[in-house]
């Protein structure tokens, strides 16, 4: 038994599970959807984990982690949110990681994708040419090493650009010289304020078309675009809109089940944070699709949507502390410590929540161990057992 505190302060006992659950097995990649998850970083924790950088990570830890997702058959999605990019995880140690995991990548032969952004630029962040120049920059990097680049939404063009125009004039620019397709990111300002009307305007409308504009101009160039907005009937509209052979990938940590599996009109591909923690199970579940098994692929995902949404709360941007707990649990790092200062970004409650939300899925290959990671934490915080 073991007591964990809910949000009012008082504490009640939890029984976890004892059995070891049955891992879904390891397998290739799902034929019939490409799915990538966003991995995490782990930060050394001997190191610098204030939140006043630059980040110190325990590289070892890091790419384990990878190899893990891999062997399940998931793709990898580096350098992105999750991996705390923009909080926490600095330009230079961002391209280091870029660096590492193609390397990876290229000896086991695994999928990956990385993330181009343009946060070596500070405030005052210039032009849009500078914006430019910056993603030219990165996306060079990206290329460089063999990976598919995720052109990510960018603070600095959200604070320069005065409408549609300036999204367009860059974004048509970088389409113009990759020298593969790439993926075109939608980040909504719940995972990060400073994207607030992003595309030129704060009606979604309106952003959308030029978001579509941006993709019709040069179809040839983009793999897909990946869509962090949490709004399904939003998501499914946009994906019929794309030109043949685009890709959606969707980002919605709140409705991935209904949005991988598809309707009549077709299906969503996946770039999602939450498979971080559910990678086994979400990259058998998604196997099963390949085989026509619809049925079976919501049995095993739709019970993990609680979790995700609990994860993704609001401040939804501080989702990736719930990441790293449960990889902590799940004995894939020796400690609870992130870049930046995270660890500290949710409270107790929370992550006693999410606990026993990912024990009650069987998220943990070792129970006891979990058990005992999570009574020590709540410890330190003045709980005993």
């Amino acid at each position: 038994m073991i007591r964990l505190p809910d949000a009012a302060g008082a504490l009640r006992a939890y029984v976890p599970r004892t059995v070891p659950p049955a891992v879904p097995p390891k397998g290739p990649p799902p034929a019939s959807r490409t799915v990538l998850a966003a991995a995490h970083v782990v930060a050394d924790p001997f190191g610098n984990t204030t939140g006043h950088g630059p980040a110190d990570l325990d590289w070892d830890a890091t790419l384990a982690f990878r190899r893990h997702l891999w062997a399940h058959g998931l793709g990898v999605a580096e350098a992105m949110d999750t991996a705390q990019r923009g909080m926490g995880l600095d330009a230079p140690a961002a391209a280091e990681l870029v660096r590492r995991s193609a390397a990876e990548a290229k000896a086991v032969g695994g999928h990956l994708v990385c993330g181009a952004g343009t946060d070596q630029l500070t405030p005052p962040y210039g032009t849009p040419a500078d914006v430019a120049a910056a993603y030219e920059q990165q996306l060079a990097h990206v290329e460089g090493h063999g990976a598919t680049a995720v052109v990510m939404a960018s603070r600095a063009l959200a604070a320069v650009a005065t409408g549609a125009d300036h999204y367009k004039e860059v974004y048509g620019r970088l389409l113009r010289q990759t020298a593969r397709p790439v993926i075109l990111h939608w980040l909504g300002p719940m995972f990060d304020p400073a994207l607030e009307g992003y595309w030129g305007s704060t009606d979604l409308d309106t952003a959308t078309d030029t978001f579509l504009d941006i993709v019709a101009d040069r179809p040839d160039k983009v793999d897909g675009v990946k869509v962090s907005l949490l709004d399904a009937d939003r998501e499914r509209a946009l994906r019929r809109r794309l030109p043949p052979g685009v890709r959606c990938y969707t980002g919605d940590d709140f409705h991935y089940p209904e949005l991988i599996e598809g309707d009549a009109h077709g299906h969503s591909d996946a770039l999602l944070g939450v498979f971080d923690p559910l990678a086994p199970l979400a990259a058998h579940a998604t196997r099963l699709l390949d085989s026509g098994d619809r049925q079976g692929f919501r049995a095993l995902l739709d019970p993990t949507v609680a979790l995700s949404r609990h994860l993704f709360e609001p401040p939804t941007r501080f989702y990736k502390t719930g990441v790293v707990l449960l990889a902590w649990l799940a004995g894939h790092q020796d400690a609870f410590a992130m870049a930046g200062g995270l660890h500290s970004a949710r409270s107790l409650p929370h992550l006693a929540r999410a606990y026993e939300l990912a024990d009650d899925l069987g998220l943990f290959p070792d129970p006891g161990r979990a058990e005992d990671r999570m009574a020590r934490l709540l410890a330190v915080h003045g709980v005993e057992r």
